[in-house]
């Protein structure tokens, strides 16, 4: 499976969030923020500073989830990736 032009294929990360004092947020408050993390499985040819494996946090207002060959998959382009661990 490999992405066109500016598009990048990744996989979502669940995150487990904190607050400060300790308390677990559930599924539907970690979900609603802004920018999410993910591993990079494949990026298009017009894509230079993100390669596969890379881990990243994007905006995942800007991402849509597929279903490909019964595998769950995010798609993004370049510019919703904000930070680059």
């Amino acid at each position: 499976m490999k992405p066109v032009a500016k598009y990048i294929l990744l996989n979502h990360i669940e995150e487990e969030l904190k607050t400060d004092s300790g308390i677990l947020l559930s599924g539907d408050e970690a979900h609603k923020r802004r920018y999410h993390k993910g591993t990079i499985v494949s990026v298009g040819e017009e894509v230079k500073a993100i390669k596969k494996d890379d881990v990243i946090y994007y905006d995942h207002r800007g991402a849509h989830t597929l279903l490909v060959e019964g595998v769950k998959i995010t798609v993004i382009q370049e510019r919703d990736v904000v930070i680059v661990l």
